[in-house]
């Protein structure tokens, strides 16, 4: 069911521990949901339709498993969009254009980049988000819809990516509270001018853009935060938005 306006939910969460399977998903994917205009109920064979693309941790068959238990508990239609070693589907536009969310996972941006260059998809997901299906993500899942961001991609050692698919024209920064080496950097990427504008989220929270515009900041835990870093005359700063708590 396509949204009026595109719609991204760029988010650090949406998956916890679960209580009789290993993982569940969290609030910040149920909301995702609930911005495509579907509901997911347990048991519900007509639930929503949400594609899930792993390509930036191999496309690993074992978390597709973890990802289908947890859909089945949600009341979720899952499905997976594999490119390893070939496209999982025949037409990748036409089934991503019948899903009422896609949800990116994470691990390496650069590596997820580069391979859907190579199949089309950067230009794909552009017409399904222009669409009004919903896009959304975790870590390089919410990076991946910005100018750039940190990444882990190369190494240990935390660095700037600037070449992703620029869907929102701000840089992004991830895992803001839980990993000590994401804010000086998000800084001095933004002090050095390699990021613009920059929309970061400690881990639990998302951040809603309709079309480009940031709409709110929204949380799955208590507590947490979302901030702004931008580079004024000659420092930076960094403003702090209070999410509304999804519970």
């Amino acid at each position: 069911m396509p949204t009026q306006e595109p719609t991204i939910l760029a988010t650090s969460g949406g998956i916890r521990p679960g209580h009789r399977s290993r993982v569940e998903f969290n609030s910040l994917v149920h909301h995702a949901v609930e911005l495509s205009g579907t509901t997911g109920t347990t048991g519900n064979s007509a639930g929503p339709r949400v594609c899930h693309i792993g390509t930036a941790s191999g496309d690993q068959r074992w978390w597709a498993g973890e990802l289908n238990e947890a859909a089945r508990i949600a009341g979720f239609r899952l499905s997976h969009l594999n490119l390893f070693t070939m496209p999982s589907v025949e037409d990748i536009e036409a089934h991503l254009l019948e899903q009422d969310v896609i949800w990116v996972g994470g691990g390496s941006v650069v590596n997820l980049l580069a391979v859907w260059r190579a199949h089309g998809l950067d230009q794909i997901l552009r017409r399904v988000w222009q669409a009004g299906v919903v896009l959304t993500g975790v870590s390089a899942g919410s990076i991946c819809w910005f100018n750039g961001g940190s990444t882990d991609s190369f190494g240990p050692e935390l660095s700037g990516v600037d070449n992703a698919l620029g869907f929102l024209p701000y840089g992004n920064g991830v895992h803001y509270d839980s990993e000590a080496r994401r804010r000086p950097v998000i800084h001095d990427l933004v002090d050095r001018g390699v990021l613009g504008e920059t929309h970061c989220t400690d881990d639990g929270v998302g951040l809603l853009y309709r079309g480009t515009t940031l709409i709110e900041a929204v949380s799955e835990q208590p507590g947490k935060g979302a901030y702004l870093v931008r580079r004024n005359g000659n420092e930076v700063t960094e403003e702090r938005i209070e999410p509304r708590y999804l519970g």
